[in-house]
């Protein structure tokens, strides 16, 4: 039961993952994160830069200082850009401020409130609060990932839209690997 919810989640990331690496008129997309929902996406997608799709520019905002968010919003256009606001509870309070004024941005720069569900993004296990928001597409996990161990659910969706479907399963397909090594190789080799 568990398996088949990990797997029907992983698959709609994995074609959003997709629609957003066709989609031509997406050039920038901003992950709206703190700790796990940061982090773990953050150091991936650097890590594996070489891999990137070429005409996406990935970008990650955790900091609740509105310089950060500020200096990027002046170089991004609204039309172009996937917000991605990703918290498990929707309600930390970093990532809120930073996702208001995100859409406060938006709304300023000319996109309508019906343009949200296109440009912002939920990765939460608060769907409730995300529609709240204005966000029609969500993508949620449960209670029991951990934040440090997040960047494999649905949070890895940056990772997803920068090195593709097939790039996140071997990125899966390793860490797999070395769960089973870690689980079973003998001390002396481990």
């Amino acid at each position: 039961e568990a398996d088949a919810q990990v797997h029907s989640v992983l698959e709609h990331m994995l074609a959003l993952a997709e629609q957003v690496r066709a989609d031509g008129a997406i050039t920038d997309i901003v992950n709206i994160g703190i700790g796990g929902s940061d982090l773990g996406p953050s150091m991936a997608v650097k890590a594996l830069d070489d891999l990137r799709h070429p005409g996406k520019r990935l970008h990650f905002i955790c900091s609740v200082d509105g310089m950060e968010l500020g200096s990027l919003l002046r170089g991004l256009r609204p039309g172009s850009t996937l917000f991605l606001i990703a918290s498990k509870t929707f309600t930390t309070a970093e990532t809120m401020t930073n996702a208001h004024a995100a859409r406060a941005w938006f709304l300023a720069q000319g996109g309508s409130a019906a343009q949200l569900s296109r440009h912002f993004w939920a990765l939460t296990t608060n769907l409730d609060a995300a529609a709240e928001f204005g966000i029609a597409t969500t993508l949620g996990f449960w209670d029991w990932v951990g934040g440090r161990y997040s960047l494999w659910s649905a949070i890895g969706l940056p990772i997803a839209i920068a090195i593709g479907a097939e790039g996140f399963r071997a990125l899966l397909a390793g860490a797999h690997a070395m769960d089973e090594h870690f689980r079973t190789a003998p001390l002396e080799h481990n």
